[in-house]
């Protein structure tokens, strides 16, 4: 193996939505491959015909296209190849290494655990029997050299002759990777924890036909915040690829963080791209304990990495988040950093449209006059006189022309934005009283208890209706 072309594979099974330990798995063998100047396989194991859904299959290669790991004409389907395990199947049992069994289906059925065989026969004595095919186990030990785990052993007399196949037909998951794994030359097998347990069954297989033994790492379980295994059946949706997808994560963030599960590069650097991780990570650096999946990180790491967008495309990606909440071009650029301020991933921005945060931008707010109070204290014919003030104030700030391009905006904010603004009402504010001045002007613009700053309000309004709905205000006020 060691002087062959690198070859990892990806073999996730159709049963259900690709699970993030899966797509860890993937990222770890991608990254391998690429590194050694490799191939990178995506192999689907749809043997299993009672669970293995086709529109599973066919969001595993949306993700990993979603993803970004191409693995290119590389694409194998287990149900397209079952004439090939059949002739490997043929090759074992004319060899003496497998047998046909006919036994009792409740004692085939507690031996491997499977519920669907082929339907058993009567035999003589009245009796329901199931043909299964069994391998011939030599009981012996063996060991391998894991890249991660070091050296580990195996006795597998406990394993008995265990079974390959339901039929001649129909090979079970131990024979069909060992076959894929040598007919396609794969080098390396990088796959979770949860799989060590298979290894010694499939090196036993190997052996029988004369197949050379890949490599192996096996990569720590991700695990939930008490340290459980992260699962479906506990921990719900938020276990899928799609949860994060169908939420606005971005997919290079989704690959950084799930890179630093179980990987550290040893320096203080926690956002990465594709591109410097092919550079930087080192599978013999992965650690053996289990890992804690962190939303809070990962939520924090998508931050950064929109943050980093082109603009453009962080314009866009703002735009299609925001849905029907029609929001024009010019006014787009100058929300979005306060969206930012507020928003980790896209679909926090599509949850403030859908609800009524962002309402104020698209029609006058309607509220009670006492919503106009500082900490609900005062009177309303002194908040009166402040929205006065203020009032001449807004009105007094030259609206410049496009020739006074705003040197620290990319867009033309005229004279009329937050910098401006503050800077004319600040000194009022601080004499008569920050909040006595600012929140009703706020409260006035928004409508709201929580929202941007008064200044980056106006600026997003406009002078206008800013004025405008000053003007109501203080009508409210009596």
């Amino acid at each position: 193996m060691e002087n062959k072309p690198v070859i990892t594979r990806f073999a996730p099974s159709p049963t259900g939505f690709l699970h993030v330990g899966g797509v860890r798995t993937a990222l770890f063998s991608y990254i391998f491959a690429k590194q050694n100047g490799g191939h990178f396989l995506l192999r689907v194991e749809d043997t299993d015909k009672e669970r293995s859904k086709k529109e599973y299959e066919a969001e595993i290669v949306t993700d990993m296209d979603w993803l970004g790991l191409d693995y290119g004409d590389n694409y194998f389907r287990q149900s397209d190849r079952l004439d090939i395990y059949k002739k490997y199947l043929k090759k074992l049992i004319d060899g003496g290494h497998a047998y046909v069994s006919k036994e009792p289906v409740e004692v085939s059925g507690k031996a491997e655990g499977e519920k669907n065989y082929k339907k058993p026969e009567k035999t003589g004595k009245g009796d329901m029997r199931a043909e299964v095919i069994r391998f011939k186990n030599p009981n012996k030990k063996i060991s391998i050299e894991d890249l991660i785990r070091g050296r580990v052993e195996f006795d597998t007399t406990e394993l008995g002759d265990f079974v390959i196949a339901k039929s001649h037909d129909e090979p079970l998951y131990h024979l069909a990777v060992v076959v894929d794994d040598h007919e396609m030359n794969v080098t390396h097998v990088i796959r979770g924890e949860e799989h060590l347990s298979n290894t010694s069954r499939q090196i036993l297989i190997q052996e029988a036909l004369g197949a050379p033994r890949p490599i192996y790492a096996h990569l720590p379980l991700i695990l939930a915040a008490d340290r459980s295994k992260l699962s479906k059946r506990k921990h719900g949706e938020k276990v899928s690829l799609k949860y994060y997808i169908d939420r606005g994560y971005l997919p290079q963030a989704m690959i950084n963080y799930l890179a630093l599960l179980g990987w550290n590069p040893g320096t203080d650097q926690e956002i990465f791209t594709l591109e410097e991780l092919l550079k930087k990570f080192d599978l013999s650096k992965v650690q053996k304990g289990g890992a804690i999946f962190d939303e809070t990180k990962l939520r924090w790491i998508n931050k950064q990495h929109m943050l980093r967008l082109p603009k453009e495309e962080l314009y866009t990606g703002i735009k299609e988040s925001l849905g029907d909440f029609d929001v024009p071009g010019d006014l787009l650029i100058k929300l979005s950093p306060v969206l930012l301020e507020r928003a980790d991933t896209f679909g926090d921005v599509a949850d403030m449209a859908k609800g009524s945060e962002l309402d104020y931008l698209s029609k006058e707010p309607t509220y009670e006059a006492s919503g106009l109070l500082w900490k609900g204290r005062g009177e309303l014919v002194t908040t009166k006189k402040r929205l006065e003030h203020v009032l001449a104030i807004i009105e007094a700030v030259k609206d410049k022309t496009s020739a006074d391009k705003n040197k620290n905006s990319d867009i033309d904010t005229g004279g009329f934005n937050k910098e401006s603004i503050k800077i004319a009402i600040w000194d009022y504010a601080t004499s008569d009283g920050r909040g006595e001045v600012l929140w009703p002007m706020r409260f006035a613009l928004s409508g709201k208890e929580k929202s941007p700053d008064p200044f980056v309000l106006a600026e997003l309004l406009g002078q206008k209706e800013t004025i405008k709905r000053l003007k109501t205000a203080i009508k409210k006020c009596g």
